[in-house]
């Protein structure tokens, strides 16, 4: 009798659940579901999002491209950015289907499915709210910064630390969770969280309500990908137990484990990020700090293009050990 596949969610957004999902979707014997954000504000999206009052397209069919077996050839065409007419140039024709797809069915979460079967992709995906809202960052000062965009890209060189983030509805006093999410939060086997912008690719996640405490209840094992660089203006000076510190106070639990890359960039990749104050997170602290949380330590590193991301295949099998492990602690 064929083994019962094993649930995995992700919860994440941009490039970051890209390069996850990338490697996830040749993994044997597993159901994939992703949770992806719904706060991103620039670029094709945010335009979108400005002018027609869609949800955020961006980050959700960079989900469906990862996952689905035409991969390569279709996000040659569907990320391709358009010219010509004024009004559509900067705009990818992958956003605008899916914009279109939402706005035919009168449902951003239809759409969503709808794209996923027209490029069969192996997973569910899920926005974690279909209520916008706007992701507003407090920092240290006091002052605000609201939208996406702008806690994602700092202007100046000097900006206090972020103090607390949360979210602002459009339309309603509050945010509902898409319900399908909570559902699957609570069948999953294992669940991770990241890569990606700790403030505003995944804890906005966190902050609808409803999700934090179905993972705080969920019974799946809980693990977190650590991110390789530090962000200025997000997670300046981090190390990584901070990383794990943060996403732990917004699911209101420990983590089981932490996927981390070991292998360092060389010095002249570093040396370009310090120019942008980024540096190499670094896994701090002794096993007593660590506690029972299992470090899954090993290289995950890619430098192609000279951009540090992880490498989708090298973490995909880590993933699939730990996952096929049959230690007590997992």
């Amino acid at each position: 009798m064929e083994d019962k596949k094993k649930r995995i969610v992700t919860i994440g957004g941009g490039s970051g659940q890209f390069a996850l999902l990338s490697g996830l979707r040749g993994l044997k014997g597993i159901d994939i579901t992703a949770i992806v954000s719904m706060v991103d504000s620039g670029g094709s999206t945010g335009r979108l999002r400005d002018e027609l009052g869609t949800l955020p397209p961006g980050d959700v069919l960079k989900c469906v491209l990862a996952l689905s077996p035409q991969r390569d050839i279709i996000r040659t065409i569907l990320l391709k950015r358009l010219t010509g007419d004024s009004r559509l140039k900067g705009h990818n024709a992958g956003n605008m289907l899916l914009t279109m797809l939402a706005e035919y069915t009168h449902s951003f979460a239809t759409g969503v499915k709808a794209l996923t079967e027209i490029l069969d992709a192996r997973g569910t995906i899920l926005p974690v709210t279909v209520d916008k809202a706007t992701l507003v960052a407090e920092l240290t000062d006091g002052s605000r910064i609201y939208g996406q965009k702008a806690i994602d890209i700092p202007r100046g060189s000097q900006r206090e630390k972020i103090r607390d983030i949360y979210l602002v509805p459009h339309y309603h006093d509050t945010i509902s969770v898409y319900p399908p999410v909570i559902g699957a939060i609570k069948r999953a086997d294992h669940i991770i969280i990241g890569p990606g912008d700790l403030y505003t690719s995944i804890i906005p996640n966190l902050l609808v309500p409803r999700v934090k405490n179905a993972i705080r209840k969920a019974k799946a094992r809980v693990f977190y990908i650590v991110n390789i660089m530090t962000k200025y203006g997000e997670t300046q000076n981090f190390k990584g137990f901070d990383f794990v510190r943060k996403i732990e106070e917004h699911i209101g639990r420990k983590v089981d484990g932490i996927i981390y890359n070991s292998m360092k960039p060389e010095q002249k990749i570093l040396e370009h990020y310090r120019e942008e104050k980024a540096e190499f997170v670094e896994i701090n602290g002794n096993g007593k700090m660590w506690k029972n949380r299992k470090i899954y330590a090993a290289d995950l590193l890619s430098v192609a293009g000279g951009i540090v991301r992880h490498d989708s295949k090298k973490l995909a099998l880590l993933i699939s050990e730990i996952i096929s492990s049959h230690e007590d602690d997992l």
